[in-house]
């Protein structure tokens, strides 16, 4: 097959445009739209068609109406930070350069995922991109974020960490264990909570006893926020706010972002325990929608425009698909290539 090439990093540049009368507020609005709804139309077409087709084994995790934590915050880490994704934070792999081709190709087990076909999941990264692969168990990514964030301060770097969790893994003792870490050797981390309200099935306020996951911050010392996680520019100065913080040696920080999961736990939930009224409030108030009136009230772009940004992205979207569809399984003989540590010879 032909080398890859970036070809959504060049529809961004159409989308961004490159006069230098540009507003600097615009244009990075225009690059938030561009990446929320890229993440929401990939994950669309692999949760509701190719899932459904069985083109995907497995399970299959989405970020449908909380997409403007990721995008928001992603667009603030530099190239040397390190990014610890969520399963609900996809936005960043294509902020980071990471083709929706080899994203298909991942999800259908071929040999153009990042994993070369070995797993057919959301379980990828990219050490290359600065991006470590998702670890499964809940908060298991916290201490090694903490780890991380230590490496580089011994080091004597000045990029930070960038880990992402859910509200349910606040819960847990490794969220814990790797947040007391992180602020006792002041490793240089942003723990950012996609709290969607929904532990799976389990509602906030059975799983905690405090009314906001950034009250449990003062207990070990550290710095926190509360965000509308459905706004992009409120995460991303949010953001901006926290990585000053941790650039200068301060310590981590805590970012609450609240939103809402617009979708079931996965694909095969169909969230029938969430209350109806809680679909219809939350859904008033989706990132990408609000995104648009504001661009459009500010005279950012026109209605017109906009939807010119949707049909690029969903011709190459498309083009993604048949793409991945066209790359071929990993050969068998292959099986064991990047499992074992080759032996000295």
């Amino acid at each position: 097959m032909a080398a890859l090439q970036p070809v959504h990093a060049a529809l961004l540049d159409t989308v961004t445009g490159s006069s230098s009368s540009t507003n600097s507020e615009a244009e990075l609005s225009r690059k938030f739209l561009h990446y929320l709804i890229l993440q929401r139309d990939v994950e669309e077409r692999i949760e509701r068609r190719l899932y459904r087709q069985g083109k995907i084994l497995g399970g299959v995790y989405v970020g449908r109406g909380q997409e403007a934590i990721c995008v928001g915050s992603g667009m603030v880490a530099e190239p040397d930070d390190m990014l610890f994704p969520c399963h609900r934070d996809l936005g960043l792999y294509f902020i980071r350069g990471i083709h929706p081709r080899n994203v298909f190709a991942q999800y259908m087990g071929r040999v153009g995922g990042l994993t070369n076909g070995r797993d057919g999941n959301m379980h990828m990264g990219d050490l290359s991109k600065r991006i470590v692969a998702i670890i499964s168990a809940m908060a298991a990514s916290v201490p090694v974020a903490a780890g991380a964030g230590m490496a580089m301060k011994y080091l004597g770097l000045k990029s930070i960490v960038f880990n992402y969790f859910g509200d349910g893994a606040t819960s847990r003792g490794d969220w814990h264990e790797g947040i007391n870490l992180a602020a006792v050797q002041k490793a240089p981390v942003i723990f950012i909570c996609n709290n969607n309200q929904y532990a799976y099935s389990t509602p906030l306020e059975k799983q905690m006893a405090c009314h906001h996951v950034a009250d449990r911050a003062p207990g070990y010392g550290i710095p926190a926020e509360i965000v509308d996680g459905n706004d992009v520019w409120a995460v991303y100065n949010a953001t901006k706010r926290a990585a000053d913080h941790c650039r200068a040696g301060n310590g981590p920080y805590l970012i609450e972002c609240k939103t809402f999961r617009m979708t079931g736990h996965s694909a095969h939930d169909g969230g029938d325990y969430v209350p109806k009224h809680m679909w219809d409030e939350w859904g008033a108030k989706d990132p990408i929608a609000r995104l648009e009136r504001r661009m459009i009230d500010r005279g950012e772009a026109t209605r017109a425009e906009i939807e010119g940004i949707r049909l690029a992205i969903q011709n190459e979207v498309d083009e993604a698909i048949a793409w991945a569809d066209a790359s071929p399984y990993p050969d068998p003989s292959t099986l064991l290539t990047n499992v074992y540590e080759e032996p000295p010879r």
